[in-house]
């Protein structure tokens, strides 16, 4: 698997003094000197200065790769549990918030929504002492799943079937300063690195007449401070926090950093990353350390910028080389720090595609940002069909979908059938092929009334599909069964 796009964060590093601090003496230093006559043309930068520079956007490329998606999850921390008045507002730390409902394109703090689960949303504050999630007995008919990420966005543990063999049952999550044995009670711990985490609940939803039951197992999954759980006396609370507003046009440029350092207080540094953290806190970037960048020279912001833009250039490279030519698969974006190997790339790709996707071990996801001509799925230009030869349904143990999003701002499409997604449960209501095959339309316009039944709507403009899987067949995980392509076809005709 190539992964010669990726940077080596922290190369460039040495030298560099902090942000901040450096950029106020190369200010200073670069002050002209007043001209007694004539004033005199425009010198070249000092090599010195030049040095600077270009080690400054170096290491802001590095930095923003490297740290993009512990901001991107602020942005939905900051979204569903701290802005109580914003519309996104679910619960506070360490309390439940659940959604009775699917994701429509009314939900826009996570993109690349999940529209086949109901969710429910847990942020934890583990830094006084852990929590514990107790979970319902759920039918083997029914997919569920809690999705353990830290602040860096690794899934460092999952509570599933697997885990739980369908019975109910309490599990702990613990922070990385927490000492002690399993307690009683507690059928297994799992440890996250950062003080901060999420637990993502997916609960299936077998149809739209299945909602209630799918409420009726929501109310059942629980959170208490390990206290409440073993009935003992509370320690005593962690230090309130301030945390900032999440403003978009801020974290997507320099003022990225100063978000950076605001969250690494609560994100200890792995063993695998002392140095490059050590590096990243000569430049400036460091846990909890104020970093204002309006305080910065131009020059010294140009080249946060520059380093940003550089950034996510690598990442489009990436995606175009190996993402749409089914090189690297979007599962391969997420899971385990030991699965992912430090490979920051992939982690920046999964950010910003899909944050918080499920690891391969858990589903499997498979995009179409391109059609079967490699050109950018675009259904202002075409109508298209994907069709699955007979027996050739994607292999699975649970169940599998296909998702429209938008291209532009990768949520879910506004429609007149309300439909963002065809999956497995919906075959019994899906129309054939003559030979048993099953072709799915995807375009702006109606195919027609009979073929309405297997058509997903698209923009009228770009958007793409995600295939996903959960509890995927071997067949799917070893890739011996292949999804079909995305086939453009002459508008109107969606044969």
């Amino acid at each position: 698997m190539a992964t010669s796009p990726i940077v080596r964060l922290g190369a460039v590093l040495l030298g560099l003094c902090a942000l901040v601090a450096c950029g106020k003496r190369d200010s200073d230093a670069a002050a002209p000197t007043p001209a007694a006559t004539t004033a005199p043309q425009a010198a070249a930068p000092a090599p010195a200065d030049a040095a600077h520079t270009r080690e400054l956007r170096a290491t802001a490329k590095d930095a923003y790769i490297w740290g993009f998606p512990i901001v991107e999850g602020y942005k939905s921390m900051y979204q569903q549990a701290v802005d109580r008045g914003g519309a996104n507002f679910h619960a506070g730390f360490n309390e439940i918030g659940s959604v009775g409902s699917v994701a429509t394109p009314k939900d826009t703090s996570i993109i690349t929504p999940n529209s086949d689960t109901p969710y429910s949303f847990l942020w934890m504050d583990l830094r006084a002492e852990p929590v514990v999630i107790s979970v319902p007995a759920i039918d083997a008919k029914r997919y569920f799943s809690v999705q353990l990420i830290d602040l860096y966005t690794y899934n460092f543990a999952y509570i599933n079937r697997s885990v739980t063999e369908g019975k109910a049952g309490a599990f702990m999550i613990a922070g990385p300063d927490w000492k002690g044995e399993t307690p009683k009670g507690v059928r297994e711990v799992f440890r996250a690195e950062t003080q901060l985490a999420y637990a993502l609940f997916r609960t299936q939803l077998f149809s739209p007449a299945d909602l209630a039951n799918v409420k009726r197992l929501q109310a059942q999954y629980k959170v208490q401070p390990l206290s409440a759980f073993l009935g003992t006396a509370a320690p005593p609370p962690a230090p309130a926090v301030s945390f900032p507003p999440y403003d978009a046009e801020k974290a997507n440029g320099p003022g990225f950093f100063s978000y950076l350092n605001f969250l690494l207080q609560f994100a200890p540094a792995d063993p695998s990353e002392t140095e490059l953290r050590q590096r990243f806190a000569a430049s400036g970037i460091a846990p909890g350390k104020p970093f204002d960048e309006a305080s910065l020279p131009p020059a010294d912001r140009d080249a946060l910028a520059g380093g940003i833009a550089d950034a996510n250039q690598a990442l489009e490279q990436f995606v175009a080389t190996e993402v749409n030519t089914a090189k690297v698969a979007s599962a391969d974006l997420f899971g385990t720090r030991a699965a992912l190997k430090n490979n920051y790339l992939y982690r920046f790709a999964g950010a910003k595609l899909g944050i918080f996707g499920n690891s391969a071990s858990e589903a499997d996801y498979q995009s179409y940002f391109v059609d079967a001509q490699g050109a950018p799925a675009d259904a202002s230009q075409h109508d298209y069909v994907l069709r699955f030869a007979k027996d050739q349904l994607p292999p699975t143990n649970a169940f599998w979908s296909v998702t429209l999003y938008d291209g532009k701002n990768k949520l879910l499409v506004d429609n007149p059938l309300n439909r963002y997604l065809i999956n497995s449960a919906m075959l019994p209501k899906l129309k054939r092929d003559p030979d048993g095959g099953l072709t799915l339309h995807i375009q702006h316009a109606s195919p027609g009334t009979d073929k309405e039944a297997n058509w997903l709507p698209a923009p009228a403009g770009p958007f793409y599909l995600v295939l996903r899987n959960y509890s995927p067949a071997k067949a799917v995980v070893d890739r011996t069964w292949q999804k079909p392509a995305l086939t453009p076809v002459p508008r109107g005709s969606s044969d």
